[in-house]
């Protein structure tokens, strides 16, 4: 389902050459559950974003079910990536003045789903995480772990396919951390490709595969 051929990212830092990805060549299948580990600056968060259509490489191709990424218009990688990928990051990126009910309509918006549509799919989706009672609040008036879930109930609009985790309880405390990672592995369980970045072993161990970033190569971890 994801693949990287001889993928190379470079960075430009104070007039030097950064490398960060050195000729990676990686496949992660339908269903598969992956971690990503490593050293902080290793380029797993870059890996990430690429995979996700957000960062072109320097050199090499990324393919979404056969499909080479970056060779797609911006406008149609959008689409592909609004339609097949759902997002988890440690900073959760609510949009502060929305609702936690707006804040997961807006995918569907996006995806111009009409707006009764939109508001079921949103309800419902508040429910799955235990968020029935929050719909009409803003992010600053939930705790760390309610943002959290919005964010999760968000990435599940549109029924990605995959979904790339960031360093998902890098900003939780142990038992909102361990809710959110049982919540990606019944994502897993129900068919769902998962690919997560993270510092932390225990919550490496919940993969069924574990991949190591060092030195711009991706090693078994």
């Amino acid at each position: 389902m994801l693949r990287l051929e001889e993928v190379r990212k470079d960075y430009n830092h104070r007039g030097k050459v950064v490398r960060v990805l050195d000729r990676v060549t990686l496949e992660i299948g339908k269903g598969d559950y992956v971690s990503v580990v490593g050293p902080s600056g290793s380029g797993k968060s870059t890996l990430l974003l690429m995979l996700g259509g957000m960062l072109s490489p320097s050199d090499g191709q990324v393919l979404v079910d056969g499909e080479s990424l970056y060779e797609l218009a911006p406008d149609e990688r959008a689409v592909r990536r609004r339609k097949t990928i759902g997002f988890v990051f440690q900073m959760f990126n609510l949009i502060p003045y929305l609702t936690a009910l707006e804040n997961v309509q807006v995918p569907l918006l996006l995806a111009g789903v009409d707006d009764v549509r939109q508001r079921e799919t949103a309800v419902e989706l508040l429910g799955r995480v235990g968020l029935s009672d929050r719909l009409d609040h803003k992010p600053s008036e939930l705790s760390i772990g309610q943002q959290q879930r919005v964010a999760l109930a968000r990435m599940l609009a549109n029924d990605p396919a995959v979904v790339l985790a960031d360093e998902p309880t890098g900003n939780l405390d142990p038992e909102t951390g361990h809710h959110v990672l049982e919540f990606l592995g019944d994502l897993h369980r129900h068919g769902r490709t998962v690919v997560m970045v993270t510092h932390d072993p225990e919550a490496a161990k919940r993969a069924t595969r574990s991949l190591r970033l060092q030195d711009g190569a991706v090693i078994p971890a």
